[in-house]
């Protein structure tokens, strides 16, 4: 089968239970107590699809579930205490596949998660050899929609705000002359003061709060990818 499931849940007992079932299976599963941990699995090595606890320590479930969908059609299935009608709908309206209510049966759990694999992936597939995209970090770029995400959430950008963060993603560290980011994104017909670069960094610095869009001292700018 081959897949691999990453399980973000605190409590040791359902932790172990949905481990046993799911490795009886054949699934991979990773298993994690909170949605940074997640995040983190997500960054490193991510799953073909998420189990994934409402009430987590720090970042709650619906945060997780939030930021995962903002990067991804990954399924999810929330596992929840939480039985109100409005939580589920919460749960879903955030990109849950399903939603699944705290007691269940482990078995049911096991075929959901068989059910879900056989709608999603080849939806997923299909949607991935179409769609191309480019990821330096927490900033991730969808080149045919031209889309921008920093740290899950997606923001609107203007067209010369764009060019410039996928020519810095493009070449990760590379230190860009004012000179040279004004010959690829304004054109060499483009007579103006170099001080429109400074502009353009000030807006997308101010849009995406803490990108590592670094300036060269007399010389220009860079975007900064740290070694993983």
């Amino acid at each position: 089968m081959g897949y691999k499931i990453g399980l973000v849940e605190d409590d040791k007992n359902i932790q172990n239970i949905v481990r046993a079932y799911l490795e009886k299976e054949g699934y991979e599963v990773t298993v994690v107590a909170s949605g940074e941990e997640g995040w983190e699995v997500w960054e490193n090595n991510p799953p073909d699809m998420w189990i994934l606890d409402i009430m987590l320590p720090g970042m709650d479930g619906y945060e997780f579930c939030k930021r995962i969908r903002a990067e991804s059609e990954v399924p999810i299935i929330i596992i929840s205490a939480k039985d109100d009608e409005i939580d589920k709908i919460l749960g879903l309206e955030l990109g849950g596949d399903d939603y699944l209510t705290k007691p269940f049966s482990p078995r049911e759990l096991v075929a959901r998660v068989k059910r879900l694999f056989k709608r999603t992936v080849p939806q997923r597939q299909t949607k991935q050899q179409n769609l191309e995209r480019m990821k330096v970090g927490e900033l991730l770029i969808y080149l045919d929609e031209r889309r921008i995400f920093w740290k899950g959430e997606e923001f609107e950008v203007t067209t010369k705000e764009y060019d410039m963060l996928l020519l810095l993603a493009q070449n990760p560290n590379r230190a860009f002359s004012r000179e040279e980011l004004l010959l690829n994104i304004w054109g060499n017909d483009y007579f103006g003061s170099d001080r429109a670069v400074d502009d353009l960094v000030k807006r997308i610095r101010k849009k995406l709060p803490d990108i590592p869009l670094e300036t060269v001292w007399g010389f220009g700018y860079r975007l900064r990818k740290d070694e993983e």
